[in-house]
C-alpha cells in the first residue's frame, strides 16, 4: 500500500510504497498523474523503495507554480525535492523520460530508465512538424487530449480506463501545459546522451519509430513490450510491472 508524502522545497505530492534501500523515482509524463503508477505502488519490486511524484502543474501538484514551463524547469523542481537521497534509479514515462534525462545531468544516479519517452522522434521534429502537433491544443484543449488517448492508448486499453484518462489529462491547466509542450517539441536528448555515464535502459511499446530508435541505437538497452500502446503501464500493467522488475534487476547486475 502506498502513502502519499511532500518532497522538496516545492512539497510535491507524492506516492510512497515499499522500503528498500534502492529509491526509485516514478515521473509521469505531460499533463498526466503519479496515480497512473497505481499499479506498479500496489505491489513494489522487492528492494526499492517507490516514490511517485506529481510534478508542478501536474495532479495534486497542479497549483505550485514555475518560473519556467520548461523541461529543465520540471527537472530543476524534481532534483530539488530529491534533495538528500543517494542515487536514485530515475524512471520516466513519455515526457517523464526526458525529465529525467535531464535532471540526471545535475544529480548522481544510479540509471535512468524511459518508458515510452520516444514515441515522438525527440531531437529531430523539425519546426513546422512542431507546430503541426502543438496546433490542436491551442484550438480545443479537450478534443486533442481525447485524440491523442485515442491514437496511443493501445489496444489492450479498454473504452472506460481511455475515457477517464483523456478527461483526466484535459483537465491539467493549459497556462502550463500549452507552453510546456511547446519546449517539450523543440527539446533534444543529445546533450544528456553525450554526457550521462550511468546506465540507460527503455521500455517501449510497438509506437516507437524507426528514427527515434536509431537516435537512441549504441546509447539506451531497449526492451519492448510487445502490443502495447504509448501508457503500457495502464494498457498492460501485469506484463509491464513483470517487465519493469526484469529492468530493474539488470540495473543492480
Amino acid at each position: 500500500m502506498s502513502e502519499t508524502t511532500r518532497l522538496g522545497p516545492h512539497r510535491l505530492e507524492t506516492c510512497r510504497a515499499g522500503q528498500g534501500e534502492q529509491t526509485v523515482v516514478l515521473v509521469h509524463g505531460w499533463s498526466c498523474r503519479a496515480g497512473q503508477w497505481a499499479d506498479v505502488l500496489a505491489t513494489p519490486p522487492e528492494g526499492v523503495t517507490l516514490l511517485a511524484p506529481d510534478l508542478p502543474g501536474h495532479g495534486a501538484s497542479r497549483h505550485i507554480p514555475l518560473d519556467s514551463w520548461t523541461v529543465t524547469g520540471l527537472a530543476e523542481a524534481l532534483v530539488a525535492a530529491l534533495e538528500g537521497i543517494d542515487k536514485p534509479i530515475l524512471v520516466g514515462h513519455s515526457m517523464g523520460g526526458a525529465v529525467v534525462l535531464e535532471a540526471a545531468r545535475r544529480m548522481p544516479v544510479a540509471a535512468v530508465v524511459l518508458v515510452d519517452t520516444f514515441v515522438i522522434p525527440y531531437g529531430d521534429v523539425d519546426e513546422e512538424t512542431a507546430r503541426q502537433i502543438e496546433q490542436p491544443f491551442h484550438a480545443d484543449f479537450g478534443a486533442a487530449m481525447a485524440d491523442l488517448v485515442e491514437a496511443n492508448g493501445g489496444p489492450h486499453m479498454n473504452a472506460p480506463t481511455r475515457q477517464a484518462l483523456a478527461e483526466d489529462m484535459a483537465a491539467s491547466p493549459t497556462d502550463a501545459m500549452l507552453p510546456l509542450w511547446s519546449d517539450l517539441l523543440r527539446w533534444s536528448p543529445e546533450a544528456a546522451f553525450a554526457e550521462l555515464q550511468c546506465p540507460l535502459h527503455a521500455i517501449n511499446g510497438d509506437l516507437i519509430g524507426d528514427v527515434a530508435r536509431a537516435r537512441c541505437e549504441g546509447r539506451v538497452t531497449e526492451w519492448h513490450l510487445a502490443g502495447s500502446g504509448h501508457f503500457p503501464q495502464l494498457d498492460q500493467p501485469q506484463a509491464f510491472r513483470a517487465l519493469f522488475a526484469r529492468v530493474l534487476d539488470a540495473v543492480a547486475g
